[in-house]
């Protein structure tokens, strides 16, 4: 049996599971043994087995490094710039692991993020070897030189707080894109991350991947049945021992699984000790590790056995509901730095002196950023009626606050984390210490806009052109409003004045393309989006203009320029429009294997976009149409 140390520097390898004698000379094109290409879909040489390779019916996938110079690995054939990368093969035909590979071919090519293996649109294929019926499907993505935690921990200390409250939140943030697109990720465990060359950690193996979706969740939420069956449905039950939750390990896995062993790794992290050799409170279903992990405090400590509770509605409800926790925990929040320090202290009790004998006016702009820092410091505590009468105090004191206080209410309002209830609640904060705040008046039309509230949106809009007609973001923002509600001329008309003022309104002609296409005036669409790209470095709105110029040229029947701008589309940003229109491209093209995968992509991609409805219907309806019988003659 064949181990990756085993082999010559200078090799390649042959991709047939079934070929008797699989190494193969460097400079080999074709596999001496079997005759099966060596260089695969012209760009991809496999060098060594990163996995041990076996005959084994149960293991389905090998993983290979590779040399790859394709648009995946940066190259291309007349140039070609190898890029060292890895590719996972299911060698076997079994229905499971096949949906395994596609959903994680799936996840990786819509999410998006530099600690996550990318993976392009041309790196998942099918490959059929010399004179075999073996139909292989190969996933590509990138190598990420580093060592995994699993190995790293065991010629390692185990890790300080600060190091671990760093290491969290940083797989927090990566949870949170992949929870906002919809996946997650059913087996995080140290061995499952990548502790990168430059400090940074990188989660890998998206091969347990599920979507979330009302299907799915509907299935998990069936009575009866076994492990593998819940009721009627099947569901895969992935398990690693004393990292999966009891709910996953019981088929109904679901994204808070995930929080259960992002817990769990870091117990494994914080104590230095394998899970197995660590008692356990029968009675509570819990790990005793707090004893081996004499530097984490109780407040971390606490958020880590939230995070392994064995019931899932106790477990903290969303990546935001974690980070959260992380910058309330002491030593996290900047204000409690300051607060704190002997300084801000000093400064405290000189400010309260000073209001106390009343030393007349100098002393009020100090008093009045003395309550000022304690308005932000309150509203940091969630503590809002008490910032409220802090700022209060602070503009009586000294009315040139105002704008400051009302600054502060406009960036706490821009918090992502914020329901559009909450966000509004602020912006009229903002409105109240600084009623020419243009910017407060169009963040507060854009979120009734959200809440649906038309009269909220309108009063809003009314005032803001009084106190500043040349607005671009507001004609933007009222071109959003129309569009939003279908009246697309009164949009155009918004969005045409809005790039009349200024020419970084390229929102604005990213939308008016849009609308521009949907009306079928095509050339126009094409020459909006090619002014937006000359004028834009933001890799969003490029991923859209892309997205609305090739949208273009299909509707022009420019097949290849279509082609080209859609695939830049999806390689900066994947979005089911995208994909919807690569779909038709790639029919048009009678590339009919790609263009099912597109279509796959177009189908399962999160958007609430009316344009992909109704490609999504015409889909579905020419597909159910096949299925219709025939009226009898």
């Amino acid at each position: 049996m064949l181990r990756a140390y085993d082999l010559p520097k200078q090799m390649s390898y042959c991709i047939n599971p079934l070929c008797e004698q699989r190494q193969n000379p460097d400079s080999a094109e074709i596999c001496l043994s079997c005759g099966t290409p060596l260089i695969i879909r012209d760009r991809i040489r496999l060098l060594k087995p990163l996995k041990e390779l076996t005959y084994d019916p149960e293991d389905c996938f090998e993983v290979f490094e590779v040399d790859d110079t394709g648009a995946g690995g940066a190259g291309t054939k007349s140039n070609k710039v190898p890029k060292r990368r890895v590719m996972k093969v299911l060698k076997w035909n079994s229905e499971r692991y096949r949906g395994m590979i596609e959903r994680e071919s799936l996840a990786l090519k819509l999410i998006k993020h530099p600690n996550i293996p990318e993976s392009g649109l041309d790196d998942f294929f099918f490959f059929t070897p010399n004179k075999s019926i073996l139909e292989l499907r190969c996933l590509v993505m990138d190598k990420i030189e580093g060592e995994d935690l699993e190995k790293w921990i065991k010629s390692h200390e185990k890790i300080s707080q600060s190091v671990a409250m760093q290491w969290i939140k940083q797989l927090v943030q990566i949870l949170d894109i992949v929870h906002r697109n919809e996946f997650f990720h059913r087996d995080i465990k140290p061995a499952n991350i990548m502790l990168r060359t430059d400090g940074q950690l990188v989660l890998i193996d998206f091969g347990s991947v599920r979507r979330i979706t009302g299907t799915y969740l509907a299935k998990i939420g069936a009575t009866g049945g076994t492990d593998t069956k819940i009721g009627q449905y099947e569901i895969t039950s992935i398990i690693s021992h004393y990292y999966s939750p009891p709910e996953q390990i019981h088929g109904k896995a679901v994204p808070q699984s995930d929080f259960y062993a992002l817990g769990r790794t870091f117990i494994r992290l914080v104590t230095g000790t394998s899970l197995v050799n660590l008692p356990i409170d029968e009675k509570a279903e819990r790990l005793l590790w707090r004893k081996h992990a004499p530097q984490i405090d109780k407040p971390f400590a606490d958020l880590i056995d939230d995070l392994v509770n064995p019931v899932v509605a106790k477990r903290p409800m969303s990546t935001e509901n974690i980070l959260q926790r992380l910058e309330k925990l002491p030593g996290q929040s900047k204000i409690h730095q300051i607060a704190t320090s002997p300084l801000f202290r000093v400064g405290t009790v000189v400010a309260g002196l000073l209001i106390i004998l009343g030393l007349g006016y100098v002393s009020l702009p100090v008093a009045a950023s003395y309550f000022l820092e304690k308005g932000k410091k309150a509203q940091k505590e969630n503590r809002l009626a008490e910032a409220e009468e802090k700022f209060q105090l602070a503009v009586w004191l000294y009315p040139n606050t105002s704008s400051s206080v009302s600054q502060f209410w406009v960036d706490q309002a821009n918090n992502r984390n914020n329901s559009p209830e909450i966000s509004r609640k602020y912006y009229e904060l903002a409105i109240k210490y600084n009623s020419k705040n243009d910017v407060a008046y169009n963040n507060l039309a854009l979120v009734c806009q959200q809440l649906r509230d038309i009269e909220c949106v309108e009063k809003s809009y009314q005032v803001l052109f009084k106190i500043a007609p040349n607005s671009w973001e507001g004609h933007y923002g009222l071109g959003i409003f129309y569009d939003d509600y279908g009246k697309y001329d009164l949009a155009k008309k918004e969005y045409k004045r809005a790039i009349q003022i200024s020419s970084q309104a390229v929102h604005a002609i990213n939308n008016l393309s849009r609308l521009k296409n949907l009306s079928g005036d095509y050339s126009t669409a094409a020459t909006l989006a090619l002014q937006g790209l000359e004028r834009t470095q933001d890799v969003d709105i490029q991923t859209t203009l892309y997205k609305n110029l090739g949208w273009a040229k299909l509707e022009q029947k420019h097949y290849d320029e279509a082609k080209t701008y859609l695939e830049k589309s999806i390689k900066l940003n994947p979005s089911a429009d995208a994909y919807c229109l690569l779909a038709q491209v790639q029919e048009k093209k009678g590339k009919t294997q790609d263009a099912r995968l597109s279509w796959e992509a177009c189908l399962l991609a999160a958007s609430s976009s009316p344009e992909v409805q109704g490609w999504r219907q015409k889909l579905l309806d020419r597909v159910l149409g096949t299925f219709v019988p025939k009226s009898p003659p």
